[in-house]
């Protein structure tokens, strides 16, 4: 064969060969390419594991923070719906005039007509220990913003003095009624509860029933020492009650053996018993919240 003849054989082996190693170039480049995709996979995995960690990390110390912020709202609020506390001098004083009524140095305590009731004895006021666990089983305490998007500001400005309520919805709502041994101004749908729990209370327990009072209940104004927070008795939905007269203790754990009954009966409402609040103040309730939104959708409000 001659010279001429092999250079096309040659050729083609040369090509052939150029084409083993490209395909080996390029296979070896692939292997390398891939094994650093996985890798800047894995730091990505790795990275986005210890974000996620970290947002789980965040996400319990604003859940501490919210529990720890409604702690102080709770004894804020306890502040702001006691008729009278002593630490501020807010403490009830016996009138000279009178050995069955009470008169308070604070104007929020107790509005025009509101009385209260009953000579004294030692059965109905006695301290009785408080299981705060028994009560308030499906009611919630309604929080301003609760209270705000359901019935709306009671007024345009508040201060640490009771005020006129001028919301014009609010303002309809708004009844002063005989109830039973106590007069009290109260959004309608309120005092409509409030006198089935003394119908029953009178029922069942005719000497409680009998020495039940007022402390005080529509009060418009901030939460005491906030510029922000406002009183839950500035929608007419929170009562104080008093036994014989006297304020339940605040604040000592313990309860008045009256208070007791009555908490039953207005929990059954679904009104929010004070008792639970972190600083117990058991003469204060309120209307919860899922009641609030009850009468809501049943156009009581």
């Amino acid at each position: 064969m001659g010279r001429g003849n092999l250079i096309g054989p040659i050729i083609v082996a040369i090509g052939v060969v150029v084409a083993a190693i490209a395909f080996a170039v390029v296979t070896v480049l692939i292997d390398t390419a891939d094994g650093g995709t996985d890798l800047r996979l894995q730091r990505l995995e790795a990275s986005a594991a210890e974000l996620a960690a970290s947002s789980l990390e965040d996400r319990a110390r604003v859940e501490a923070l919210s529990e720890d912020l409604n702690r102080l709202r709770d004894e804020m609020s306890v502040l702001a719906n006691r008729g009278a506390s002593a630490p501020l001098d807010l403490a009830p004083i016996h009138d000279a005039g009178s050995d069955d009524q009470i008169v308070t140095s604070d104007p929020a305590a107790q509005l025009p007509d509101e009385d209260f009731e009953g000579a004294a004895t030692e059965d109905l006021t006695e301290q009785m220990s408080l299981a705060k666990t028994r009560f308030n089983m499906g009611v919630t305490q309604p929080r301003n913003r609760t209270m705000l998007e359901i019935l709306g500001p009671p007024r345009d400005s508040f201060s640490q003095e009771c005020q006129g309520l001028t919301n014009p919805r609010l303002t309809e709502l708004l009844e002063t009624r005989q109830i039973g041994p106590i007069k009290v101004t109260m959004l309608k749908p309120a005092l409509d509860s409030l006198e089935r729990i003394l119908e029953r209370l009178k029922a069942s327990d005719p000497d409680i029933y009998a020495k039940v009072g007022t402390a005080g209940a529509l009060c418009v104004r901030n939460i005491r020492g906030s510029s922000t927070g406002i009183s839950n008795h500035s929608w007419a939905t929170a009562i104080d009650l008093t036994l014989e007269g006297q304020l339940d203790g605040f604040a000592d754990g313990g309860t008045q053996f009256g208070l007791l009954i009555l908490a039953e009966y207005f929990n059954d409402e679904g009104w929010y018993w004070g008792a639970a609040y972190n600083r117990e103040d058991s003469m204060h309730f309120e209307v919860g919240e899922e009641t609030l939104r009850r009468w809501q959708a049943e156009g009581k409000l």
